[in-house]
């Protein structure tokens, strides 16, 4: 996965609590185990005026033009800022892969659901938990500055925002090591192939019959 580390990006607000993982991306598109092209239907319901299927080509589908991520002052956002309680529902890994592939690579909010916080950790996007009253303020600072960055740094955990303020955030050691890093669990596991590899050679040597049996 990439890696993160210090990220400075526009910030698009998305004021509403209890987004649950359906309105991420809605379940019709869960067909797909590819782990791309996931951007396009990124809150599909609330971004278009019609339904979307999978395999429909979006860019002539209507868009609504109210919905925040499709207000021009927004394009190019990769730093979500949302309400409390982001995430919930169901577990489905492909929320945090249809925030990657839209471009999102940090969510700011109060608070995430547990799973789909684990499942942005294990994917190279960063889940910040600031205050309510620092979020609700960013709302506000967000509404009234066209344009407004913040900035994210890992190695120091704190939040930035343009005239220097931090707000300073928690995250475990493991899981900012391996967002440093850039490692997923598989790329955990592969560190270590070749003590793998030795085992099964060990355990063929010692169990040949498995072989056979396998």
């Amino acid at each position: 996965m990439q890696k993160f580390e210090v990220h400075g990006g526009l910030v698009a607000p998305l004021p509403r609590a209890n987004v649950d993982t359906d309105a991420i991306i809605p379940k019709q598109f869960l067909k797909s185990i590819r782990r791309t092209g996931f951007g396009p239907n990124l809150f599909d319901q609330w971004r278009y005026l019609d339904t979307g299927q999978p395999g429909v080509d979006n860019s002539k589908r209507p868009l609504n033009p109210e919905f925040v991520l499709n207000q021009p002052r927004y394009q190019g956002a990769s730093i979500l800022l949302a309400a409390k309680n982001f995430g919930c529902g169901s577990s489905r890994e492909h929320a945090p892969w249809a925030l990657l592939q839209f471009g999102f690579r940090s969510v700011i909010a109060p608070s995430f659901a547990d799973i789909f916080f684990n499942n942005c950790t294990k994917n190279g996007l960063l889940p910040v938990v600031l205050p309510q009253a620092v979020v609700d303020r960013l709302f506000n600072e967000v509404a009234a500055q066209i344009g407004y960055r913040l900035t994210v740094d890992l190695p120091r955990q704190k939040a930035i925002e343009p005239d220097g303020t931090e707000h300073a955030f928690e995250v475990a050691p493991f899981r900012k090591h391996c967002l440093l890093n850039g490692f997923d669990d598989i790329e955990l596991t592969l560190r270590h192939k070749d003590k793998i590899a030795a085992f099964e050679r060990m355990r063929l040597t010692e169990q040949p019959w498995l072989a056979k049996s396998v």
